[in-house]
């Protein structure tokens, strides 16, 4: 049940960004030759309009044909006036970033759903004070709530680390204890520690674990777009990291994860609740979207970076050139994904 519901949510962001694409190309008055949802045979077709509309059987993928505009092979150009081909190079930008915008879009609007049913917290209260640490010799116990730190209020754990690695030497405790106040001055201590790309960064630690006490936020109307912008925001600046990382070498390519991964850990969240597999499947939607602004030859990013050139040099790039290109793009894809699914199954037998 968990790989169907998988599988039932790659095709509901595919569909998300192909469909992005098609507005924004309607719009501009070009023609749809195919939509479709997967690769490979197609087990369900139906023509309404001039558009075929089409589910494959391959479903970890799916696109848009515009009339004129065919990634396996650039040189199919048509100049009639319903053509992508014919539209300028700033309609065929608008376009092209349409289909990323809408899983930027999606991901919103699920960040927004998770506002409105509530997100989990934990609330700032002390589990685990370990031993010979300056919590420890402070005085800090099981159960201590922290209110404040240097001043500012604290309600939810999450806030507590925020609060420590901002300040700089002592920091001021503030806590309930048994229904009275405490006030704890102590030194935090200065760690090495790894990042979440593996990378060495040095951090401060007072030594507490948090107590399994949460409770359920609810956002009003304002506050929960502004909770759902802030969380589209941080994920999306998290995977261009997570690209910039990985090519630069910062980050092992064996850490890269594939269809099979995406497909495992989407199954698990699904089983989760609705929460987790509505967080998972924001954070997708975001990678589908980062990654198809990616400057690559057959991926959005790259045809935007052809009609950039053509909106500089004042034509566009020749034929060849385009061909050449387009199947080094195809051949990088290829690539990639074929590390992706070499790595999953590493990870798979261990």
């Amino acid at each position: 049940m968990g790989i169907l519901v998988a599988l039932l949510v790659l095709s509901v962001l595919i569909f998300f960004h192909e469909l992005g694409h098609f507005t924004a190309a309607r719009f501009f008055g070009v023609q749809i030759d195919v939509f479709s949802i997967g690769f490979g045979k197609r087990i369900w077709t139906k023509k309404i309009g001039k558009t075929e509309w089409s589910l494959s059987a391959i479903p970890l993928g799916g696109y848009v044909k515009m009339k004129g505009q065919d990634d396996t092979d650039p040189t199919k150009i048509s100049y009639d006036r319903d053509s992508y081909n014919t539209k300028k190079p700033w309609q065929r930008i608008v376009i092209l970033l349409a289909g990323p915008f809408a899983n930027f879009l999606m991901a919103f609007l699920l960040y927004l759903a998770i506002a409105y049913m509530g997100v989990p917290k934990l609330l700032a209260y002390v589990g685990q004070v370990t031993k010979d640490t300056p919590a420890y010799q402070a005085g800090l116990k099981k159960e201590d709530k922290i209110l404040q730190i240097n001043g500012v209020n604290i309600k939810y754990w999450e806030e507590i680390g925020k609060q420590i690695n901002a300040s700089k030497g002592k920091i001021t405790l503030v806590i309930e204890r048994n229904r009275h106040l405490k006030t704890l001055l102590l030194t935090p201590k200065v760690i090495d520690d790894k990042n979440l790309f593996g990378e060495k960064i040095t951090r401060r630690i007072i030594g507490i674990s948090p107590l399994a006490k949460q409770t359920t936020v609810h956002y009003g109307l304002l506050e929960g777009f502004q909770y759902a912008w802030e969380e589209t925001v941080k994920s999306s600046t998290l995977i261009f990291k997570s690209v910039q990382k990985l090519l630069t070498g910062a980050v092992s390519p064996d850490k890269l994860g594939g269809i099979i991964t995406i497909v495992d850990v989407t199954a698990q969240a699904s089983h989760a609740g609705i929460l987790a597999l509505f967080f998972f499947t924001a954070l997708i939607s975001v990678n589908l979207g980062v990654l198809n602004l990616l400057p690559i030859p057959a991926l959005d990013g790259g045809h935007i970076m052809f009609n950039l050139y053509e909106m500089l040099r004042g034509k566009a790039p020749s034929e060849k050139v385009m061909y050449n290109m387009t199947l080094v793009g195809w051949a990088i894809l290829l690539g990639l994904m074929l590390l992706g699914i070499y790595n999953d199954i590493n990870r798979l037998m261990g």
